[in-house]
């Protein structure tokens, strides 16, 4: 087992509430399923303003649209939670980034991150060249099912192993991996810690854990996985339904480690 070295710890670990958006309204999906979905407010600006106000130093933004789309449908909500709330924390957006110049537009208003997740996989001269000009401002979604590499909103399922895949990420300047397990997104039964920890120990990039949160008790395990790369968690419907408290989360990660994330 190999230890990452404190150098390449950016930030320390990470609890990010999730707030992924269709038609205007914060939802939920099972398995990435759009058939699927149960909505929790139809103002994410206010969920935004909430996750704020319980001390959340990240949020994970998404337009789901976008992602199956392949062009960002959300635009003007996101652009204001950016706006009201992008100088207190920080946010790292995705779904639908297929060019520059949506990466630009996000930076600008706001974005501390951008996550790429299908161009990642299909255009990887499109990923170069944007990780070279946002140097570590480009977050890569690898999600997979069964170990294999999804894309297009988790509709399309490829070939591709996820860990070879992400060790071909290394020369690259990229923040993080975010790792979602698909088959445990939005089911509550465990985040795939075996899966997660040997991506995490396959190369070096942390990795944000994603994909079936069920409990805080869960949280406090994988930030113990934190020397060996795991960086992060994404809270989702756990998060909703009232199972975790994000404010008790943040207090118990700030007394374990030293810096915020």
């Amino acid at each position: 087992m190999t230890l990452k070295s404190e150098g390449a710890r950016k930030v320390a670990f990470c609890a990010i509430p999730a707030i992924d958006i269709t038609k205007g309204s914060c939802v939920r999906l099972k398995q990435g399923l759009m058939n699927d979905s149960t909505v929790y407010s139809e103002n994410p600006v206010q969920v935004a303003r909430r996750w704020v106000n319980e001390k959340a130093t990240r949020i994970h933004l998404v337009d789901l649209d976008g992602a199956f789309s392949g062009n960002q449908e959300n635009t003007t909500v996101i652009q204001r939670i950016l706006r009201e709330f992008g100088e207190k924390i920080s946010f790292q957006v995705g779904g639908g980034i297929r060019d520059i110049e949506t990466v630009e537009r996000l930076i600008n208003n706001g974005a501390t991150y951008v996550v790429i997740g299908t161009a990642a996989v299909n255009n990887p001269v499109f990923l170069e060249r944007v990780c070279s000009k946002f140097s570590n401002k480009i977050i890569v979604a690898l999600d997979a099912r069964d170990g294999k590499i999804a894309t297009h909103g988790w509709s399309e399922i490829t070939k591709l192993d996820v860990v070879d895949f992400a060790k071909s990420l290394q020369k690259l300047n990229i923040q993080n991996i975010l790792y979602t397990d698909i088959g445990r997104d939005g089911m509550q039964v465990g985040i795939n810690i075996g899966s997660t920890l040997r991506l995490a120990e396959a190369v070096n990039i942390p990795i944000i854990a994603s994909g079936g949160l069920s409990s805080a008790k869960e949280i406090e395990k994988l930030a113990e996985f934190y020397d060996r790369g795991i960086s992060g968690v994404i809270l989702g419907k756990a998060l909703y339904e009232g199972n975790i408290c994000l404010k008790n989360v943040i207090e118990t990660l700030n007394r374990k480690f030293d810096k915020k994330c």
